[in-house]
């Protein structure tokens, strides 16, 4: 991203109404700071808040990290595991067969067992779990840097976003900013413990700078693409749909 664009000027668009939010609109499109859910009438805001964050957080910005002392008591839980099919079966047998495939724009696609994740270099952080509903939690989490994982299966310089699906319909994306961030893992231990059922297991993502539901839950597969555009409705997740933003920066 040049530095000729700057927060100022960004925001200083968007702050004249609603035609100032179409100019800061134009403006982050000539930067590539277009988010994937870009269109409707609330196009521009979403556009202008994504472009003004990552100009904020372009030096790689690290979100909070605590002391053990600060772990909370409860971790609440948010979206229950599938009840059935493959996932049902993978739980029963103690996830021995699951694989997180690695595929897309990358150069040595991946097929990897929880056994392999463990056998990479850990990393564990202490961070807040921020949900959009107006809870949050403290907890540690124990996994694997994603960007380990990229660099493993040699992604490619075309690749745009990291999409992560997940066994039921939950499924997200990450801009590459994101993606190779130090803090964003792909978790499989929490307070000590392997994941949970209920907390995502056997290994989900961790993504500490946005609201929690970026946090993608019961991982099977992680696709690198230059594009959204063909990926369910087009607009970088499921949760668009449902009425929030791809982008969840806190």
């Amino acid at each position: 991203m040049s530095g000729s664009l700057s927060r100022r000027k960004l925001i200083a668009a968007g702050l004249t109404g609603a035609a100032g939010l179409t100019a800061a609109a134009r403006i982050a499109g000539r930067y590539g700071l277009i988010p994937p859910d870009w269109g409707g009438v609330w196009g521009p805001g979403e556009t202008l808040t994504y472009a003004s964050q990552r100009i904020l957080t372009s030096g790689h910005s690290m979100a909070r990290e605590f002391t053990r002392g600060a772990i909370s008591k409860i971790a609440q839980v948010s979206g229950d595991p599938p009840r059935h099919g493959l996932y049902a079966s993978l739980l029963a047998t103690g996830f021995t067969e699951w694989r997180l495939s690695v595929e897309g724009l990358v150069a040595r696609p991946a097929s990897l067992s929880l056994a392999d994740l463990k056998r990479l270099p850990p990393r564990t952080q202490i961070t807040e779990q921020t949900c959009e509903e107006g809870w949050s939690f403290i907890a540690e989490w124990t996994g694997v840097p994603l960007s380990h994982v990229m660099n493993l299966a040699g992604v490619q310089p075309q690749a745009r976003y990291a999409v992560f699906f997940p066994f039921d319909e939950s499924w997200d994306s990450l801009d590459m900013p994101d993606a190779w961030h130090p803090q964003t893992l792909i978790a499989y231990g929490m307070n000590g413990k392997d994941l949970s059922a209920d907390h995502g297991a056997p290994a989900r993502l961790k993504v500490p700078r946005q609201l929690g539901y970026k946090s993608i839950k019961f991982l099977s597969r992680i696709l690198f693409t230059d594009t959204l555009k063909n990926i369910g409705s087009g607009l970088g997740s499921a949760s668009p749909d449902l009425g929030y933003s791809w982008y969840a920066g806190i």
